[in-house]
């Protein structure tokens, strides 16, 4: 989806590029999720250990074709070269539903730390509806009056991202050099199953959607070839530890009743022990830290609505650029269907908005990540790429991860993401053979 960079332009290096990974992928779902999988007891543990292993199962395919393949456009370029622009299309379609409903999820999760500062927005039907929107147009409209604004506000808030996640585990080490496994939630076999797993493993994927990150600006990549695959995988290892390691403790390490009712699980654990300011002091970093990934999912979500314009896939006017150079029209138009999917479900609570959204957007990703993994498998059999056993097993177990994980997210969710899924062939035959629209230039 776009063209060749110059030499000079391939910037990105190992670090940069494995910050990307795990900078895209801790947003909200360490936050919020401790809430949504604590009633699954140890079902949860299990479904991360899964949702883990699929997850670096997906990043070994991307790496992989990423190292066969070093085009910019990631999903869509692999997919293209499999399957034709069609099916390109629609994973770029998929792709972009599951960013702008995903950033209703990111927008709930920091909405809901800040109940702990102000109560009434969970205890009061429709106004953290009324809130969240608020921080979705106000994080709009930096991104449309300049990109460096914009990027100002990443930087501050990327530097705080880890400060919450250190002190939560810093804390779980205190409690089992203290007390030992008599702190941890005792493990009972018989409430161990698999839909309960499975529920946690859909549930917990929301947390590890971003892994592709580095494979979509490859041409302004050095070296992509190499750079991209180790970024990659040494990312979602690390973000795979670090999600692994917060949740476990937050949920085994107290009553799952507590989790499952606290809109802040993360900053309740740290008060709990640390007293109300030590709470406090979390939640503000929690709350700083997710509106930062909101903002930052706000600019990806544009500039992939104007990419997708430009290529002649989404009417004209949304490729194109303001006075300021941001694709504002673009920006106003995705936040415009966030909106709409917030209103929907303004009468749900804060954890049941953040539950729905979280896997509508996962569902619409999978696609995506279902989509890749066919490829790969395509791409691998007919010798496109480089044939190789391990991305040919290694993709097969994808792919089933994929179809399991969505299977997984249940019907409502499953279905709204097919019904937004099916609004794509005719978007795609409009702009590509009703004349509806011409390639922006």
């Amino acid at each position: 989806m776009t063209g060749p960079a110059s030499p000079k332009a391939r910037k990105l290096g190992l670090i940069m590029c494995t910050a990307l990974v795990v900078g895209n992928m801790i947003g909200s779902g360490v936050y919020l999720l401790p809430a949504s999988l604590a009633p699954l007891g140890w079902n949860s543990i299990f479904g991360w250990v899964l949702t883990i292993s699929g997850g670096l199962c997906l990043a070994f395919v991307f790496a992989s074709l990423a190292r066969a393949m070093p085009r910019g456009g990631g999903p869509y370029a692999y997919t293209r070269a499999a399957f034709g622009p069609a099916a390109a299309f629609m994973v770029s379609w998929s792709y972009w539903i599951g960013l702008w409903v995903g950033n209703a999820a990111i927008a709930t999760a920091g909405v809901s730390y800040l109940s702990v500062f102000f109560p009434a927005l969970a205890a009061t039907p429709g106004l953290h509806a009324v809130v969240t929107l608020a921080i979705i147009w106000v994080l709009t409209a930096v991104n449309c009056r300049a990109a460096a604004l914009a990027g100002g506000v990443q930087v501050a808030s990327t530097a705080l991202k880890l400060v919450p996640l250190i002190a939560v585990v810093i804390l779980a080490a205190i409690i089992l050099g203290e007390e030992g496994m008599a702190a941890v939630q005792p493990f009972e076999a018989e409430k161990i199953a698999l839909q309960p797993i499975t529920m946690a493993a859909t549930l917990a994927l929301w947390s590890l959607l971003g892994l592709e990150s580095a494979t979509v600006p490859a041409d302004q990549v050095h070296e992509p070839e190499n750079t991209i695959p180790r970024a990659t995988m040494i990312g979602t290892i690390l973000t795979g530890i670090i999600y692994l390691f917060v949740c476990t403790s937050v949920i085994l390490l107290q009553p799952p009743e507590t989790v499952a009712d606290s809109n802040a699980p993360l900053a309740d654990f740290i008060a709990a022990r640390w007293g109300a300011g030590a709470g406090k002091a979390l939640a503000a970093f929690a709350a700083v830290s997710v509106f930062g990934a909101l903002n930052g999912w706000i600019l990806v979500t544009g500039e992939l609505t104007g990419a997708m314009a430009k290529d002649g896939l989404f009417p004209s006017f949304l490729a194109q650029r303001s006075a300021r150079g941001t694709p504002a029209n673009a920006l106003l138009t995705s936040s415009a269907l966030l909106t709409g999917v917030v209103l929907l479900n303004y009468s749900e609570t804060l954890i049941g908005l953040f539950n729905f959204v979280a896997l509508l957007s996962t569902t619409s990703i999978l696609f995506m990540y279902l989509a890749v993994s066919l490829a790969a498998l395509k791409l691998n059999a007919s010798g496109a790429v480089r044939r190789s056993r391990a991305l040919g097993a290694v993709g097969a177990l994808a792919a089933a991860y994929a179809l399991w994980t969505i299977y997984g997210a249940g019907v409502k969710p499953v279905l709204w993401g097919l019904a937004l899924l099916a609004a794509g062939p005719p978007v795609y035959f409009l702009m590509t053979r009703g004349g509806v629209n011409r390639k922006a230039p």
